[in-house]
């Protein structure tokens, strides 16, 4: 069977994994029998397998399409002690990965090291995505990092003058100089896998009044620098924003359908000739929310089953809260936890509660009408699965391999 490494936004898949199965099964047989009146009624005491995990809100650039700029430089951040507390609570009831990604640069936490080796001294999987400033942060602990890790670089582009524009450094930072950095860490560990990534922005892009520097011509050229600088890999991504005051991401809103097949046309033409580029160098990913962009299936990730059931498999842990989604990062209505809600048993059953309530009432076929959702594909099967009458024990296993949702 295919490596699951190949298949990197196959998560349902991941599910199924030989340590991760017991719990699908699990969360599908409460499902079948749990009630809107007693939705926590035999719910699996069991954690996330893998969390996205904010250390601090704050961020030396100013990037325009940042979707979590009005939490970014809030002030808040979570202690070192803080952290290994939700670690320690979350590791005994079965967690497997940790992403420090959101709501700010996580390698401005003045505990950075001491946090990155804690997580692996409990043998997790861990990732890290950073604006690349302080790599020399990341070189410092980079040996802890085992074949499994990763670190993904938010790039964006492949000149100095986008690159810029598109981040708005608050300190002298430069293109070249985060890429010669980032050779020096691949060179220090090379078992870890380096990530280019590069969020994808067309003309007429406007966020908050600012129209946003296109990149598409930049494309093909990332990828002969990833490749000059040691990267694994280049992952692409459309741009998102958030709209409207819930501020949940979305993608291609209020874009005419002759302007979205005209983005699409371009970006396929700037993808193969990045593919032709990259041959068997380096990889190229594409996120799920893209190929569904560019199969012109962006209406169907929006229309998603009115559970979501990704959140009780992943969350997001942040000094503003709990969240049961990345796109809701901030979100009140997704809230299902205090931040210090996975700090101790007596919290983190509470919090677990809350979840199941969460998949119950919160209604993902209308408050995500316009997210394109990451995990669409997943929570269809999902819920296909849970309404059909397929036994459990007839689900496939699939070897270990990447635990990160």
């Amino acid at each position: 069977m295919e490596k699951l490494r190949e298949r990197e936004h196959d998560f349902s898949s991941k599910l199924r994994q030989d340590a991760t199965l017991p719990r699908l099964k699990d969360y599908i047989q409460w499902q079948r029998r749990c009630g809107v009146d007693a939705p926590d009624r035999g719910l699996p005491i069991s954690s996330p397998i893998s969390i996205n995990l904010d250390l601090t809100s704050a961020c030396n650039f100013s990037c325009p399409f940042c979707v979590d700029s009005k939490l970014i430089n809030a002030g808040k951040s979570l202690t070192s002690v803080e952290v290994k507390k939700t670690v320690d609570t979350l590791h005994s009831h079965g967690l497997l990965s940790v992403i420090l990604i959101g709501g700010g640069e996580p390698t401005l936490h003045r505990d950075f090291g001491e946090i990155v080796r804690y997580i692996k001294s409990k043998k997790l999987q861990i990732g890290i995505v950073t604006n690349g400033s302080r790599l020399e942060k990341i070189e410092a602990i980079v040996e802890a990092l085992e074949e499994k890790d990763w670190i993904r670089i938010s790039i964006d582009a492949a000149g100095e003058e986008v690159f810029q524009d598109l981040h708005l450094p608050k300190t002298q930072v430069t293109l070249n100089g985060i890429l010669e950095k980032a050779r020096k860490v691949k060179k220090k560990n090379p078992v870890v896998s380096l990530g280019y990534s590069f969020v994808i922005v067309w003309e007429g892009v406007e966020i908050n009044g600012k129209r946003l520097h296109p990149n598409m011509d930049e494309m093909a050229r990332s990828v002969e620098r990833a490749r000059e600088f040691s990267f694994d890999y280049i992952s692409f991504k459309p741009c998102l924003v958030r709209f409207n005051e819930s501020q949940r991401e979305t993608l291609l809103k209020n874009v005419e359908k002759a302007k979205e097949r005209d983005i699409i046309d371009q970006i396929k033409r700037h993808l193969q000739e990045a593919r032709h580029l990259a041959r068997d160098h380096i990889k190229i990913l594409e996120s799920s929310n893209l190929k569904a962009m560019l199969n012109q299936e962006t209406d169907q990730i929006k229309r998603q089953p009115k559970r979501c059931h990704i959140q009780f498999f992943r969350t997001v842990v942040t000094p503003f809260g709990i969240f049961h989604c990345p796109a809701f990062r901030g979100v009140e209505e997704a809230r299902i936890g205090e931040a210090a809600g996975y700090r101790s048993e007596a919290k983190f059953r509470e919090s677990l509660i809350r979840t199941a309530k969460s998949i119950i009432t919160f209604d993902a076929e209308e408050e995500c009408k316009e997210v394109g959702c990451f995990y669409n594909r997943s929570n269809w099967w999902l819920e296909k699965f849970i309404r059909s009458k397929e036994d459990v024990h007839e689900l496939e296993k699939i070897e270990n391999d990447n635990f990160f949702l």
